[in-house]
Order: structure tokens, then C-alpha cells, then sequence
């Protein structure tokens, strides 16, 4: 990331960018960035947007190979393609000699470090990993995009707002501002505020379940379950998150019974380090026989659906009253 901002600073680019990660938010600041610095405002002759993974490779080449039309540069955008997965060979070939005046930036949430297209963007451009970012990082961020609306936040109340949000920062942009409309004529946003406009990621509701469980609160559970019903979140996706909870939370079981630490826990799950010691408390609650029951559990409830020998949200009440 510093390095596309002192390359838009000394306005001396790469002829190639790949923007990948998780951190989808990050990802589109910065393409917009590029675009702005690498593209004539209204140029809509030499700038160019494709996306999807039926991209024509072939036409994409010969287009790159067109001289721009009274100006600097061509700048082609490509997002999603899955070329740096698979398929990305041609790509990599042509990018290896690339015409000097056209431009490349890639938007793409998972590559394949191994792959050709990747290797020759490294050597011929410059490829940034924006990964899902720590508490402390989306604190930070959160309470700068406060303060530019005058607004103060205690980091109480920041921790309870990322315990709804999550860390996706487009969620969190989008509960910012809606705080920033709500609480116009105040200066200090308070939990009370976060509890009444903010919205609680289905996530979050599966996790208060799995802890209503934990603690035999059947009844706590069911009603979280019935909350998500009304909410119009099908049965089966409940089923499939529900069970993904639990894989994670065994996951987390077995690595801390292994010696690993929590940072070493948080990149094994592909999760923030404050969500993966979230888990490891949760996980701490059940033995890890009682996980790998319920995952068997949430593959037999699947199945019973499937084959008809019973209702989507029947399956689930029983699931969830049998998990212990």
C-alpha cells in the first residue's frame, strides 16, 4: 500500500498493479486511487473496466496493444477474473513485453502465488495483499472517519460496534455513517447509540446461540434462532453457519491442545486475531468431542432436509436442542 501511494505521489507508475485480499473496502480505495491518478477525468476512450471470470484474454490483448486516443496512457481495469487461479497464462505471456503505453491494474480477492500470472505481475509490476485488518488497525480507522465529522467515540464503545460489524470495513463504513446521521446534533456517539441503529451481522447471532447453548440456555437459543426466522435468513444458510461455527471452533480447540499461539491461531483460521480469541473463549466452553458431534450433527440435519424425511426449520430446532 505504500507503495502505490508514493508511486500516485511521484506520479512514476508500474504498468501493472494487482490489488488482492479480503479487505474488499481497501481493494476499491485503492483502485480508485490509481484511477484517478492514471486516468484524464471523463476519458472514457482509454479507460476501460472489465469483470468476471468470462473475460476474453484475446480481446484484452488486442485492445492493450491499441495506441491511446490524444492521451498519455490506455489504463485497462480487470477485476475478478480468476486468472491469477487459473487460465492466466496468455495474460502472463503478453504481459512479460506489455505495449508501452498501456496500463494494467487487477482487482482480485484470491490468487495463486504459484501460478505464472502472479510471478510475472511481481517482477513487472507491483502486487499488494490488503488482508483483513486487526482491532487496533479498524479502531483507528473508525475513529478517524468519526473525527472527520466531529464526532468522539470511547474505545468501549468502538469494541462494542466491531462486535456487531465485524470486521468487513464496507460494514463498518456503512454503521459509521448511519451513527453520523443519527447522532447529528451530539458530538459523542454512545453505546446506547451503536445498540439502536447498528445492525447485528447474522454471525453475531450465531455466536450468541452457540454461547446460549454452551451455557444450556435452550431457550435463549431457540429464541436467536426464531429472530433470524423473522429476519427471512433461510433455515438451511442458519444450518451451514451454525455448522461453520462449530468447525471453527473445534479448529481453534485442537490448535491451542497443539502449543500454538494466538496470532499463529488467527492466520490457521483466516480470521482477525480479536475474532480468533473470541472463538478460543467459546471453544474453551465445549469439549472437542461435543464439536465434532454437532459438525456430524449439522451433516445429518443437511441430509434429512435433502432426502425429505423432514422440514428445513424443524431440522434446525432439533439441532439445536440436541447439540448437547
Amino acid at each position: 500500500m505504500k507503495q502505490i501511494n508514493e508511486d500516485i505521489k511521484k506520479g512514476t507508475f508500474r504498468q501493472v498493479y494487482l490489488l488482492y485480499g479480503e479487505e474488499r473496502y481497501l481493494r476499491r480505495q485503492y483502485r480508485q486511487r490509481l484511477q484517478k491518478a492514471l486516468c484524464s477525468d471523463g476519458d472514457t476512450m482509454n479507460t476501460h473496466f472489465y469483470e468476471g471470470k468470462n473475460v476474453s484474454v484475446g480481446e484484452i490483448i488486442d485492445l492493450a496493444e491499441t495506441l491511446p486516443f490524444l492521451a498519455e496512457r490506455r489504463v485497462i481495469f480487470i477485476s475478478n477474473s480468476g486468472l491469477f487461479k487459473s487460465g492466466g497464462e496468455q495474460m502472463a505471456e503478453y504481459l512479460a513485453v506489455p505495449c508501452d503505453t498501456t496500463f494494467f491494474v487487477f482487482m482480485e480477492s484470491e490468487v495463486d502465488k504459484r501460478s505464472k500470472l502472479y510471478k510475472t505481475v511481481q517482477s513487472k509490476g507491483y502486487a499488494a495483499e490488503f488482508a483483513i485488518q486487526d482491532e487496533k488497525t479498524l479502531m483507528r480507522w473508525a475513529a478517524g472517519v468519526l473525527a472527520k465529522d466531529s464526532k468522539k467515540i470511547t474505545e468501549r464503545t468502538l469494541l462494542l460496534l466491531l462486535s456487531k460489524t465485524g470486521t468487513d470495513m464496507e460494514n463498518i463504513q456503512m454503521e459509521l455513517e448511519k451513527l453520523i446521521c443519527y447522532c447529528m446534533d451530539r458530538e459523542v456517539i454512545t453505546d446506547a447509540d451503536v445498540e439502536a441503529v447498528c445492525t447485528t451481522r447474522i454471525s453475531n447471532h450465531i455466536f450468541d446461540m452457540i454461547n446460549a447453548i454452551a451455557d444450556k440456555q435452550q431457550k435463549r437459543a431457540l429464541d436467536l434462532y426464531y429472530d433470524l426466522l423473522a429476519l427471512k435468513e433461510p433455515p438451511m444458510r442458519i444450518l451451514f453457519l451454525i455448522a461453520r461455527q462449530c468447525n471453527m471452533l473445534l479448529q481453534a480447540k485442537e490448535l491451542k491442545s497443539r502449543g500454538y499461539d494466538n496470532r499463529t491461531i488467527s492466520s490457521r483460521l483466516g480470521v482477525a486475531p480479536f475474532i480468533a480469541s473470541k472463538y478460543l473463549n467459546q471453544a474453551a466452553k465445549f469439549k472437542a468431542a461435543t464439536l465434532r458431534s454437532a459438525v456430524e450433527k449439522c451433516v445429518d440435519a443437511e441430509e434429512a432436509v435433502k432426502t425429505g424425511r423432514m422440514n428445513d426449520v424443524m431440522s434446525v430446532e432439533i439441532l439445536i436442542m440436541s447439540v448437547l
